[in-house]
This record gives structure tokens, sequence and C-alpha cells, in this order.
């Protein structure tokens, strides 16, 4: 299995962070012992609103050979929502079996098409803007339908890693990953 991390500037880290170390777990407690992930980005620096740069290891790559494409949010969200070029990056990954997004991740899914006639969630704050993206606006912390799983605030990230664990290698390794990290949420 194969994940494609996207990352951009102006993204929240802790929405990547949260869903990233449950899901390297996987991989580093056997489950998935095959587990590949890469960074990927449009541009080649990527940083939070304070500066934190991460390296990446992708630019402009297509996104089509993944399994996963995995989509944090941040406040650089609201801008590349309409960013044409990031965009049609993005919809590199339409033939990838699952596309995940964490708080407002999911406007970038939405503007690349792949939230149309679903249910899916965003950060409180921005329920309306997804409105325009998506048939139905949850207000639940993760939504999955069909091959979408969106979660809401950043604090969602770690939920939905575990939810993530769960659904990939099973109840058994969400319970170890969740007690290995001494979550109580």
């Amino acid at each position: 299995m194969k994940i494609a991390y996207i990352i951009f500037d102006g993204i929240t880290w802790l929405d990547f962070i949260g869903v990233y170390d449950p899901l390297s777990r996987l991989k580093s407690l056997n489950y998935i012992p095959d587990l590949e992930w890469d960074i990927c980005a449009f541009t080649e620096s990527n940083k939070d609103n304070f500066g934190l740069e991460v390296k990446v290891n992708k630019i402009k790559n297509n996104l089509g050979a993944y399994d996963a494409i995995i989509v944090p949010g941040g406040f650089g969200t609201r801008k590349l929502q309409f960013d044409t070029d990031f965009i049609n990056w993005l919809k590199t990954s339409e033939n990838v079996k699952c596309k995940i997004s964490i708080c407002t991740g999911s406007l970038l899914l939405g503007a690349a098409g792949y939230l149309k006639d679903k249910t899916a969630t965003v950060n409180f704050m921005e329920y309306e803007t997804l409105a325009s993206y998506c048939k139905t606006v949850s207000k639940e912390r993760i939504v999955e339908d069909g091959d979408t799983i969106t979660a809401g605030a950043v604090s969602a990230s770690l939920d939905v890693g575990l939810y993530l664990c769960k659904k990939w290698a099973g109840d058994d390794a969400a319970k170890e990953i969740r007690k290995k990290m001494d979550y109580h949420g």
C-alpha cells in the first residue's frame, strides 16, 4: 500500500502529523509491512503560518499511482481551492481508491470535484464553504462516503488516523496503536 501525503504553504502541521503518526505505526508494528508513503507538494517550499518547513520528496508528481491520498488542512486551503494549477495537480489522483482529508483539506477535495453528490465534513468554521462542493455537509467528526473520508477540525487528525488503522489493518491493530500512543480520545 502506498500513501501520498499532500502538503502546501499554509498547512496546519497537526492535521498532517496527527494522521501520519498512527499510520506510520502500521508499518513499524508490522501490520502492513509493505506500507510506503511520499510527502508530495506542488511547490518546493511548504511552511505553516509560523515558518516551520517540512522537506518533500515528490514535487508535482502524478498522484495516480497511490492507493490513498491524504490532504491536511490549514489557512492555505482558502487560496488553494481557487488555484487552478494546484487543483489540476490534485486531480491526477482521480483513480486513487481512497481520498482522505482533515479539517479544511476537504475544501481541496471538493474543489477537485471529489465530493460532488457526497456527504462530507470540514472544520466547523467552513461548513458554508464546503456546502458548495458536496451534497450534504455533516457535523460528524469523520465521514466516509464511497471513496472519500473527511474529518472535521484539526483535533480529528488523530481520530481519522486510528479510523484508517482499523479500516486497513483491523480492530486489533487500531487498539494496539491507540494504546501505544496512550490516546484516550
